[in-house]
């Protein structure tokens, strides 16, 4: 599913306009970014967290030449998945809660 046909479901599944919907995704990425970018996160219970991630300096090889070079650190974004997105995705019914 690429971002257009993301728009068309949510469009359909909230009964909004495609230019509504397209504004609702469009905020929502930008929100997640800009949160992600100041270091802080963003939780969605149920889907899943977006955070920041410092990555280390390491060496790694040149594939054509197998030469060493070194690999700065770095920050990139992470995503790990919520409970019921990964029960979803294995096909798995949620437990229910006692």
């Amino acid at each position: 599913m690429n971002k257009s046909e993301l728009i068309e479901q949510v469009a359909a599944a909230a009964d909004l306009s495609k230019a509504a919907a397209e504004k609702a995704v469009a905020a929502l990425i930008a929100t997640v970014v800009k949160t992600v970018a100041k270091g802080d996160t963003v939780a969605l219970i149920g889907f899943g967290t977006f955070k920041s991630s410092k990555r280390a300096a390491r060496v790694g090889r040149n594939p054509a030449t197998g030469k060493e070079l070194k690999i700065a650190a770095t920050t990139v974004p992470r995503f790990t998945a919520g409970a019921t997105f990964k029960t979803a995705v294995a096909g798995k019914k949620a437990a229910k809660k006692k």
